[in-house]
């Protein structure tokens, strides 16, 4: 470890709080808020759709960050080389960083949608209290992955301006329970990478409790969940009369998303030690990343383009991580 943090002018904190936001996660907000905006009736001029995405891309990482000021015990064993274990960043300085990021993306969105700062200050909340629940095998996934299941809401609010007809949308239900599910695919899954280190820090998890293979059973149960979800969303507007082509590239980018989920379950059910686990874990947000952008894209055929440049952009990110046995 460093002696004590870089300061905040430097180029090399600015690098360390990259890291730290893990650039290649962004993409799991991303698509969760693209999606929202899909479901949109009469979607936003491009300016106004492009600043709420981007407030929903850059959010998770800043989330995603933000937990990590409260769990530097376990990644002290699990993920030594995170700036924050080495020192190279503080935690005031990561709580601090993350916080302004969160309150802009927030503001973005309030400004084009009042009703958006409910659901943004129920997600801090989320994260602020997620760190205790994730010490409880019942409380992680769920706790975690109804924050995600917030971002369709989030877009659909912010491009609609619309909070009456979001309540009662039956697709927004259906998208957020897709998010759900497949998110809590991916956070069991990832237990399995850092189940020595909950266990030495009395993280209770569903792997560290059960053990990896009843986990996956439990995660499979997820994956069939958003499964069903998803495909009560997309279905009835893929079998609509007179698809366009990029309609039929989204169903392919919606259909390797469905196999990418289960590929990981098959992946994870051979895992022996943590160190072997990265590969199913990279298998479940491949899947969730596309899962969701696919939908985006049946939705909205003409975005179909725009979500497989994302996709790809999403595999650079993560072939460009700093650890390849972390995600």
């Amino acid at each position: 470890m460093n002696g004590s943090p870089f300061p905040l002018w430097s180029p090399q904190l600015w690098r360390a709080y990259g890291i730290t936001l893990r650039p290649y996660l962004l993409f799991v907000s991303g698509a969760g808020g693209l999606l929202g905006l899909a479901l949109v009736p009469a979607p936003a001029p491009a300016a106004t759709s492009l600043a709420i995405f981007a407030a929903l891309f850059f959010a998770y990482g800043l989330g995603q960050a933000l937990t990590d000021v409260f769990q530097i015990d376990t990644d002290r064993i699990s993920s030594p080389y995170r700036p924050l274990v080495r020192g190279e960043i503080s935690s005031a300085q990561v709580l601090g960083l993350s916080a302004a990021g969160l309150a802009l993306c927030g503001l973005v969105l309030a400004v084009h949608s009042p009703a958006t700062l409910v659901l943004a200050a129920l997600s801090v909340l989320g994260l602020l209290t997620y760190t205790p629940l994730k010490r409880r095998w019942w409380g992680g996934p769920a706790w975690n992955a109804w924050i995600v299941a917030l971002l369709p809401g989030l877009g659909y609010l912010a491009g609609a301006r619309a909070p009456l007809a979001a309540l009662a949308s039956v697709r927004i239900a259906l998208a957020a329970a897709s998010c759900f599910f497949s998110y809590a695919v991916f956070v069991i899954l990832g237990y399995l990478k850092d189940a020595r280190a909950d266990r030495a820090t009395g993280y209770q998890t569903v792997v560290v409790r059960f053990g990896s293979q009843p986990a996956i059973l439990c995660s499979a149960g997820c994956a069939l969940a958003a499964v069903v979800a998803s495909t009560a969303l997309v279905v009835p507007v893929a079998l609509a009369p007179g698809r366009p082509l990029p309609a039929i590239a989204g169903a392919g980018l919606w259909a390797w998303g469905l196999v990418t989920l289960v590929f990981g379950h098959l992946q994870g059910w051979r895992v022996e030690r943590d160190e072997e686990a990265f590969p199913a874990v990279a298998s479940s947000v491949r899947g969730f990343v596309a899962l969701h952008l696919g939908e985006a894209a049946l939705l909205r055929p003409e975005w179909t383009w725009s979500g497989l440049a994302l996709l790809a952009l999403f595999e650079l990110f993560l072939r460009a991580r700093p650890e390849r046995s972390q995600i």
